[in-house]
């Protein structure tokens, strides 16, 4: 039986290439964004069957309407992939970038992460997965808000993986930190240990597979964040100011 998929943020980086993974693994996906231009040439790329729909997720109420209708427009939902997201660099810590990746980051990701759970609650299960950043771990003085919005969405998720504990039905809660991935945020920069959209979407998909609760991308990552998190606040501070 053919399972549905659901990516938000799927025209580009790793929303993309797990478009491609999911469809490998047999699935039909639904992709979400605000580029249909862009999705429809996607969409034309999968193996599958593949809906379109725009979606701005700064547009909250908007956003969770739509993503209902995409749901209906599938048949049903049995993943949600929450990968939509925007990082500035923003060493002045002027409000304009600040305001953008809070909405996208934090408004946008809760209220499809919520619409997504009550959707999942009355199908009777589901899967949901968050792509956050190993950036959730550390405060960034050149990317403030960044870092403490993907801070946000590991928690958040976590917190809603306690809640569907105490609730009726399956549903599985995966939180996904990414280190460095060749993408637009990026910023075209050559750093250590950055792999391609492609081999972190193979690993985001092995961990659905598995329905793991966690999931460092690549899995070296998971030494930074303990070496990170064992630092003395001066060498921190050194580092990320």
């Amino acid at each position: 039986m053919t399972k549905n998929a659901v990516i938000v943020g799927a025209s580009s980086g790793i929303g993309r290439a797990l478009a491609h993974e999911l469809a490998e693994a047999g699935y039909d996906v639904g992709l979400a964004a605000r580029r249909t231009e862009l999705l429809e040439q996607i969409g034309g790329e999968l193996s599958t069957h593949a809906y379109v729909a725009a979606m701005d997720v700064t547009d909250a109420e908007d956003a969770r309407a739509g993503f209902r209708e995409l749901a209906e427009a599938m048949g049903g939902v049995d993943l949600v992939v929450l990968s939509a997201g925007v990082g500035y660099e923003n060493r002045d810590a002027e409000w304009e970038p600040e305001r953008d990746t809070i909405d996208v980051n934090v408004r946008g990701f809760a209220a499809l992460a919520t619409a997504s759970m009550e959707y999942f609650r009355e199908r009777g299960g589901g899967h949901l997965v968050g792509i956050s950043s190993v950036a959730s771990r550390f405060g960034n003085g050149g990317a403030p808000a960044y870092s403490a919005s993907k801070a946000f969405v590991s928690n958040y998720l976590e917190g809603l993986r306690y809640n569907a504990a105490n609730g009726a039905g399956e549903i599985t809660v995966t939180t996904i930190e990414p280190g460095f991935v060749d993408t637009e945020m990026a910023m075209g920069e050559n750093l250590f240990w950055m792999c391609s959209p492609e081999t972190a979407a193979a690993q985001i998909r092995r961990a659905i597979e598995k329905e793991r609760s966690h999931a460092y991308v690549t899995r070296r990552w998971r030494l930074v964040s303990w070496l990170i998190r064992a630092m003395p606040e001066f060498v921190r501070k050194r580092i990320f100011a």
